[in-house]
């Protein structure tokens, strides 16, 4: 017999949870009960589009004993209070990462989830992609052997797109600006193929976008296997870029945009090709959520994962302030 969809209620109305929104409908795990953002005109749009219910506020939604989970893409600032309120109410919470703006408040939204109960589960799609999957699975098989080394862009032109009315785009909201709104993307990726980051050097500056955040970042990592790997993240570049790649000793897997996946193993000549079909990430994160909210499995990405990723980039933006390298172990101390 088929499961109920999972009955969900989305809160905060901005792009980004339409692209929730429309990866739920993909699939068959949920229901779209009811929405809420203090915006009327944004609420009464998503309720239409969606065919939800318009709540008149989040305490609606939180006494609605039929609403079982909360899709949750409010403002880095606001990730512990609505994410705590909807513990306390025995909802599970599905959050877009960054799991807050200080370790603090992850840790904090980690243990009013656990103590509730409840499952959490943070929004790292990028993990999930097909050839990153491939990689993961060659180095688990040997393949790579002693891995040293890894280089990652992830980048996207804003010029002229940004609002800077919009805390993503703000150092109070987004703090460490296209490192920490994008760039955190790949630096889970860099962890989840090269294991942990042990500490991290960091630089920041603002080239091109008009605000006050940071438009252009680099850090490298140092993990704690010896791997050394760098990021840059930048959102004054040409064009949207993104690439990937791996060394090990025995091979190397190159990763962009425009080129795909291909492989190279030690003695080999030229990279070759690797297919791999194009999967839906978000689709499949959510899905991952809903099997947990039932009791089956737990989120690849939950609280303390989500935490430690955020401490990665945090130690990154302190680095990058205060000019020396920083360990992650320094800033999930005292962050």
């Amino acid at each position: 017999m088929a499961d109920k969809p999972l009955r969900v209620a989305c809160l905060g109305m901005g792009w980004w949870s339409d692209v929730l929104a429309d990866a739920m409908k993909r699939s068959t795990q949920f229901e779209i009960v009811s929405c809420y953002t203090r915006s009327d005109e944004k609420r009464k749009a998503f309720a239409s589009k969606y065919g939800c219910a318009a709540a008149p506020g989040y305490e609606a939604i939180l006494a609605d004993k039929s609403v079982a989970a909360i899709i949750n893409t409010t403002p880095n600032n606001v990730h512990l209070e609505t994410t705590r309120a909807a513990a306390q109410a025995g909802k599970h919470v599905f959050l877009d990462k960054p799991i807050a703006n200080t370790v603090a408040d992850g840790k904090a939204i980690t243990e009013a989830c656990r103590k509730a109960g409840v499952v959490l589960a943070l929004g790292y799609q990028r993990r999930k992609e097909s050839h990153f999957r491939w990689v993961r699975k060659q180095i688990d098989d040997g393949v790579f052997g002693k891995l040293v080394n890894a280089e990652a862009n992830i980048s996207r032109d804003r010029l002229g797109q940004i609002d800077l009315s919009s805390w993503r785009y703000t150092a109070e909201g987004m703090p460490g600006g296209v490192m920490l709104q994008i760039g955190i993307h790949y630096s889970d990726v860099l962890e989840y193929l090269l294991g942990p980051v042990k500490a991290v050097n960091g630089r920041l500056a603002q080239l091109v976008l008009p605000g006050d955040n940071p438009d252009v970042a680099s850090l490298v990592m140092e993990h704690e296997n010896g791997a050394l790997s760098t990021l840059n993240a930048s959102y004054a570049s040409a064009s949207e870029y993104y690439c990937m790649n791996i060394y090990g000793k025995e091979a190397s897997a190159y990763y962009d945009l425009h080129q795909g996946l291909r492989f190279l193993k030690r003695g080999s000549e030229r990279s070759e090709p690797v297919a791999v079909e194009k999967n839906d990430t978000i689709r499949e994160e959510l899905d991952e959520f809903a099997e947990a909210a039932r009791g089956r499995g737990k989120p690849e990405m939950g609280g303390d994962a989500s935490t430690r990723s955020l401490a990665v980039l945090r130690a990154g933006i302190k680095s990058a302030r205060e000019g020396r390298r920083v360990e992650v172990a320094e800033v999930l101390s005292g962050d």
